[in-house]
């Protein structure tokens, strides 16, 4: 007979089996126990099932850490394998078919002509220079600078940059420039570090600010002198005794003595030192303690230019002859509104606001230079500056009716290349100011330009000197196919051939029609004539010599034009020392008369 087993087979009883119901109940309970003490193998199953049950038995496959079913096995394996394989399928067809993609953009001309304007500053470095000052052909120069003339009292006059394509350092140009690149990191430090060049540009101003801590008692609260000039060039009167100008020698060479300049009444000269130091202390922030040492070197400065009033290149001084300057009002207007930012002191804020010294700096009266940034003339520049006030900050009465003002970049000057490249800044800069501040333009008079305009009008001016123009030339170095070959500068006109060239024994080098073995990079040069005619030759600096505020107007240009117009400027950082502001109200109208 046949019984049902738990198992869920059929089992066959013997039929002379005479043991009890129970009995085989025991029994198979006893089976239980021992089915479930060990497991069976597939020949002890199929002793226990019927062979109707073994046809729909599942069969596993024994992984080690698991059992899983042969089904579930085959079909995962198999998965696997036709993944694989498509996956095999697209990449190769990736690799193989011609396919169209999203690149990323290349850098635009402003950004391409930025790195080099940059390098321009590390071919001009005097003093021992860095290991990674990446320029060839220079090596460390004047390190007798101040040490070589007994009449001074600083004696450690090494660093610095020279200024053009001598070895003169000039702090007036000089600071302007530092003045200039610090302004453009605090305005726009975004579009620097897209670029790759923020850490750069912070190393070319405090090569810069050092240099000009040296050239007073910084740690005076009160000083009597600043050592203005390194080097003379004066040439006149048919002099052959050896200076910067007479000879024509690689910086590294020099053996004659540099006399150093010192002025004791120096206003123009003190307070714009005052406003480097002030707007590099900006830009250094983050360095608490190198910041603190410029801002206090920046009151001290412009302490002295209030108190021993002068110009700097008065008397017929050697400075008179290539950097002469016009007056010290407009140096008070720029130093002020900068030394208001870095402290947040409204004393600097109420004089360089103060219609008064306004109006002596000439805001109120018009003229060809009216309007035009230079290192002489700090007038537009300020104004713009303090225009930040008025845009973001709405400092009302008394600061509003005299921050009213914008300069007229109608009436820039359109040579030489430095003038341009100042009033396309200004341009793009305040162009910026507007888009920051939801502002879509402003009115001159009866007309209204849009911050389009004005962007349009720097870009037409950089557009030229990069080479959109009737010579399709490049006034910058290095940058285009057709750019001067024949730059009005000692260090890159002369071979690094280990031969030392004396100071008539250079004048070879000067003469020669060959073009420059050493390639300035980034240098724009002083530009063409007013009929857009250019002679690319070496003794004629009016065309070929570059200059530290030429290239600083031309970096900061570049920078605020590059990259994506959306990144905008930085509308607070400037603003970190200022407290907030509660506007005095105006004073209660005068009573009335009949």
């Amino acid at each position: 007979m046949y019984g049902r087993d738990p198992w869920g087979g059929p089992l066959e009883i013997n039929a002379t089996d005479s043991a009890t119901d129970d009995d085989r109940s025991r029994n198979l309970q006893d089976l239980d126990r021992a089915a479930l003490s060990r497991p069976l193998d597939e020949t002890q199953q199929s002793w226990l099932l019927g062979p109707g049950e073994q046809k729909k038995k599942k069969k596993y496959v024994d992984l080690g850490c698991i059992i899983v079913s042969r089904k579930i096995f085959v079909w995962t394996v198999g998965t696997l394998l036709v993944s694989a394989l498509l996956a095999g399928l697209i990449t190769l067809i990736v690799k193989t078919v011609p396919r169209h993609h999203h690149r990323h953009s290349p850098p635009d001309n402003y950004t391409l002509a930025l790195h080099k304007a940059l390098m321009f500053f590390n071919a001009q470095r005097s003093g021992k220079l860095p290991k990674h000052n990446n320029v060839s052909w220079r090596g460390n120069s004047g390190l007798q600078d101040g040490k070589s003339d007994p009449s001074v009292l600083m004696k450690d006059l090494v660093g610095g940059y020279y200024d053009a394509g001598d070895a003169i350092k000039f702090n007036f140009p000089a600071s302007f420039s530092m003045t200039m690149l610090s302004w453009s990191v605090i305005e726009y430090s975004a579009k620097y570090e897209a670029a790759g060049e923020l850490n750069h540009v912070k190393e070319i101003i405090k090569w810069g600010t050092d240099y000009l801590l040296k050239t007073f008692n910084n740690t005076a609260d009160t000083i009597d002198r600043i050592a203005a000039q390194v080097g003379i060039g004066d040439t006149s009167g048919g002099s052959s005794a050896p200076n910067d100008h007479y000879c024509w020698m690689r910086p590294e060479d020099i053996d004659y003595p540099r006399p150093v300049y010192e002025c004791h009444s120096c206003s123009d000269l003190a307070a714009e030192m005052a406003a480097a130091l002030a707007s590099a202390s900006i830009v250094f922030k983050d360095n608490k303690a190198y910041s603190q040492k410029l801002v206090h070197g920046a009151r001290t400065l412009f302490k002295f230019a209030r108190d021993q009033r002068g110009r700097y290149s008065a008397g017929g001084s050697d400075p008179a002859l290539f950097y002469n300057s016009s007056s010290y009002w407009d140096e008070f207007v720029w130093g002020g509104a900068w030394l208001y930012y870095a402290t947040g002191n409204s004393s600097y804020l109420q004089l360089a606001t103060h219609p008064k010294l306004a109006k002596h700096a000439g805001a109120f009266w018009g003229g060809p230079d009216y309007g035009v940034l230079s290192w002489d003339n700090k007038l537009a520049g300020a104004q713009v500056l303090l225009s930040r006030l008025r845009l973001f900050l709405s400092p009302g009465y008394p600061y509003e009716e005299i921050l009213r003002g914008l300069i007229q970049l109608n009436h820039g000057r359109p040579q030489p290349l430095q003038y341009v490249v100042n009033a396309a800044f200004l341009a793009a800069l305040y162009s910026d100011y507007l888009d920051a501040a939801d502002t879509p333009g402003w009115y001159c008079g009866p007309n209204f330009y849009s911050t389009d305009v004005l962007r349009e009008f720097a870009k037409t001016q950089i557009d030229y000197i990069l080479g959109k123009n009737p010579r399709k030339m490049s006034y910058v170095v290095g940058f285009g196919n057709h750019y001067p070959k024949h730059v009005h500068h000692r260090g890159a006109s002369i071979p690094k051939n280990k031969i030392k060239y004396n100071c008539k024994g250079g004048w070879k080098w000067r003469d020669t029609s060959k073009p420059n073995p050493n390639t300035l990079v980034g240098a724009m040069v002083a530009g063409p004539d007013k009929h857009d005619g250019f002679r690319d030759v070496r003794t004629n600096y009016n065309y070929t010599e570059p200059t530290l505020a030429g290239n600083a107007g031309l970096v900061a240009a570049l920078v605020a034009l590059s990259g994506d117009k959306a990144t905008g400027i930085d509308k607070n950082t400037i603003f970190s020392a200022v407290p907030p502001m509660f506007p005095t109200p105006p004073p209660p109208p005068a009573p009335w008369k009949p």
